[in-house]
């Protein structure tokens, strides 16, 4: 039953969050912040995506049959009752805004507020209308590091943006390449993408175009400060990597098998991204 619960809140999806969140502290601050604001910042941008994350899965119990990846949760098992579900997502809401808002700072538990209701009532019920929700998905996705500088300097500023725009930006390619080599499913279960509404030829173009842009703004945070020579050097490299891949196959028409190693390389790139960041604050 525990991991049951814990499977609702998404612990792989939750992880890159919060791994996010953490780059976007450590740059702000480093080892200056004291561990309460870590701990609060941490545990309540936890629970924030956790609460999310199980509203998209109640609002999506139905669909989640027909996908492979999450036809054996418990909703869609009915191993668990709906309501448990949603007392289980309001009280970690409950306990997390207040988390962020009174053990870190105003700011970050609007940002945390604003993650949570745009994910979980805008951008899910749009997954199925309109392949625009990916853009509007990539909002909420993209707070995290914003939350964790606010968390440390308790104001946005130009590097926080810096890495909010970065973390849009991936989502994009990220999000179509999932889209591509899971049409199929896709289509089964009601949900709809840029592949399915325009065609493959299309969404393969949209993720060069987004790759084209994220490869310079990527390389901001040296400009802006943060950041030295390390990870300009890597942000260039693994940003030119990110972009073959994409333009490879975009002019060759691949398939889904190339799909699929383009979705671990958008993975590849961010975790050696922000490690990068990190080690070269």
């Amino acid at each position: 039953m525990v991991r049951d619960y814990v499977s609702l809140t998404k612990p792989g999806l939750s992880g890159l969050v919060l791994f996010t969140a953490a780059g976007g502290m450590w740059l702000a601050a480093g080892r200056a912040l004291d561990w309460k604001t870590w701990l609060f910042a941490m545990v309540g941008t936890a629970g924030t995506v956790g609460s999310a994350n199980t509203i998209n899965c109640i609002l999506e119990r139905e669909s989640d049959r027909f996908m492979s990846r999450t036809a054996n949760r418990p909703l869609p098992t009915q191993r668990m009752e709906t309501r448990h579900a949603l007392a289980f997502a309001i009280v970690l809401g409950v306990v997390s805004l207040p988390m962020l808002a009174l053990g870190v700072n105003w700011l970050t538990g609007v940002l945390g507020a604003v993650a949570l209701g745009s994910y979980a009532f805008v951008y899910t019920p749009l997954k199925s209308r309109t392949w625009w929700a990916m853009l509007v998905g990539a909002f909420p996705g993209a707070l995290p590091p914003l939350m964790g500088w606010t968390a440390a300097r308790g104001r946005i500023e130009l590097p926080g943006l810096v890495l909010f725009a970065i973390l849009f930006l991936w989502q994009l390619p990220h999000f179509i390449a999932i889209a591509l080599f899971r049409k199929t499913e896709y289509r089964a279960a009601g949900l709809t993408s840029l592949a399915l509404e325009k065609g493959d030829d299309v969404a393969r173009l949209h993720a060069v175009g987004y790759l084209a842009v994220l490869l310079p703004v990527s390389l901001l945070p040296f400009f802006v400060g943060v950041a030295g020579w390390l990870y300009l050097v890597a942000a260039a490299a693994l940003g030119l990597w990110f972009l073959g891949v994409g333009v490879q196959g975009w002019r060759k028409q691949l398939g889904p098998e190339w799909a699929r190693w383009f979705f671990r390389v958008s993975l590849v790139y961010l975790t050696g991204l922000f490690a990068a960041l990190g080690l070269s604050a």
